[in-house]
């Protein structure tokens, strides 16, 4: 029977609310799969197939809910809050102390899955029940479905994970599930069957995920303490990556997304076979780009030469730089590089800043992250090599960062079949990081090079003739039948492929 006095707009809110943190929840899963296992284009695909098939069997299994609509809906409010709510603790958890952490993730998915399809079914025959005009309270209801969907996915990535993080979100859109369940009882009370039950198990939930949201950061710490072999002492989420440095005596580690940039013991080889051998093979260097680099290493061996006149370093992380440029456990390392007035910072893509500059440079380096998802995979393609050409003067050199040689060796060469594509002539150069093991470049440049005229003459730590000519050279083990390889384009990510192989067999 249609009850004329029933107040379908808070459900109409509902609606809206619940619809963003399903999808909130969906991202959050994504992200820390992303961020935990690796291969993100792999599991946003995973979370997004299982999540939208468990949302059809909670749809399917709403068809036996026959009564009691209301304390169905109520329980389920409170699961999913629950559910979402410890779903980043979970992960994590499961990440330090199982082995099949991917299993749980899967069963998280589907859990939650199977309850937000319920949501919405349970929510529509609840109006149904008590609406006269079920037509428009209907298209209502899928309106503010949709519209709270839009709203729950710009949260995430402009506000809620680089403000609150990984823990803290998905508490606090947990919080936001059960508030609604206690809307829900106190303004429909006349409905709920086992309203006092309710009562005491959402608000004992309340208090859990609202004291989940208050000490996030002292779980955050906790968990990363377990996942880091050595101290942590800074943990900071930014809009693009999760920053963690941690510190044992007197080596400093930095951290990004989980994979290690440096390690202040032993920084200075990799920094030095980046910087220096370029520098050491071109005649003219008094303007060079620098895309990534946020950390200022490369940017202090750059400063040992005079005559360079101006470096512009493009990074998209902002806060990432302003870390490196400020902390003074960094600011010891790079020695306040990012700080020099030859230093031009560029907060930009690296995609963007090299279609839309003018500028030439007489040297390039290309310190990125390894290729570890879609967009940092674009900026490892035959476009972006070509966009780098038109930045290099004629008789320009570039150096690329290209992963292990050793470790991803499918990944190492065709980074450097990729540049050969673009008409590079390209020459491969590895060095022994301890930290990281055996680390792989490709010296690019318009014109033939004679590798026997690199000459350092600046201070070096590891660096010297006999060093660079080892470089060159490569170990059986290490090479590859590059005919086998494939170039990695835009329309053809294939490096992301190599290298997501290589962490398989090397985890």
């Amino acid at each position: 029977m249609v009850n004329n006095k029933f107040n379908y707009k808070i459900l109409m809110l509902t609606t809206l609310i619940i619809s963003g943190c399903s999808i909130v929840y969906e991202l959050l899963i994504s992200a820390v799969g992303s961020y935990l296992l690796g291969d993100s284009i792999k599991q946003f695909s995973i979370t997004i197939g299982l999540y939208m098939c468990a949302m059809g069997v909670g749809s399917h299994i709403s068809k036996y809910v026959k009564k009691n609509l209301f304390d169905f809906f109520v329980f389920v409010e409170i699961a999913v809050g629950i559910l979402g709510g410890i779903s980043s603790l979970i992960l994590f958890l499961s990440n330090v102390y199982i082995a099949s952490s991917e299993f749980i993730m899967y069963i998280q998915i589907v859990l939650i899955g199977t309850l937000v399809g319920l949501e919405i079914p349970i929510l529509t025959r609840i109006i149904e029940e008590n609406c006269d005009n079920l037509r428009v309270t209907l298209s209502n209801v899928f309106s503010f479905d949709y519209i709270g969907g839009l709203i729950g996915s710009l949260l995430f990535p402009l506000f809620l994970l680089p403000t609150l993080g990984y823990f803290a979100t998905s508490f606090l859109v947990g919080t936001i599930n059960i508030v609604i369940a206690i809307v829900i009882i106190h303004n429909y009370k006349s409905y709920i069957k086992n309203i006092e039950t309710f009562k005491i198990v959402s608000y004992i939930s309340l208090v859990f995920m609202f004291l989940g949201v208050l000490y996030s950061e002292n779980i955050s710490q906790s968990i990363e303490n377990s996942l880091y072999r050595d101290r942590v002492v800074l943990s900071n989420q930014t809009q693009y990556q999760k920053i963690v440095m941690t510190r044992h005596k007197d080596d400093l580690r930095l951290y990004l997304n989980g994979n290690i940039q440096f390690s202040s013991k032993d920084e200075y080889r990799y920094h030095e076979a980046l910087v220096h051998i370029p520098m050491g093979i071109v005649k003219n260097h008094e303007n060079v780009l620098i895309l990534g680099g946020g950390d200022g290493l490369a940017v202090r061996e750059l400063l040992k030469y005079d005559d360079i006149k101006n470096i512009t370093l493009v990074d998209i992380d902002k806060e990432m730089v302003d870390l490196c440029k400020t902390n003074p456990l960094i600011t010891e390392i790079n020695k306040n590089s990012l700080s020099s007035e030859k230093v031009n910072l560029v907060y930009e893509d690296a995609f963007e800043f090299l279609e839309n500059t003018k500028e030439v440079y007489d040297v390039i380096i290309v310190d990125l992250p390894d290729p570890n998802n879609d967009s940092l995979n674009k900026l490892y393609t035959n476009i972006f090599y070509r966009l780098c050409k038109n930045a290099l003067t004629q008789n320009g050199v570039m150096t690329v960062q290209s992963t292990s040689p050793y470790y991803a060796r499918k990944a190492f060469w065709s980074i450097n079949k990729t540049l050969k594509s673009e008409d590079f002539n390209v020459y491969p150069y590895h060095v022994q990081v301890p930290s990281f093991g055996e680390w792989g470049f490709n010296l690019s440049s318009k014109q033939e090079l004679n590798l026997d005229d690199i000459k350092v003459n600046v201070s070096t730590k590891y660096l010297n003739k006999g060093s660079i000519e080892s470089m060159f050279n490569f170990a059986q083990d290490e090479v590859i039948d590059i005919e086998s390889i494939d170039t990695n384009t835009l329309s053809h990510p294939k490096l992301i492929n190599y290298y997501e192989e290589s962490v398989k067999n090397w985890k």
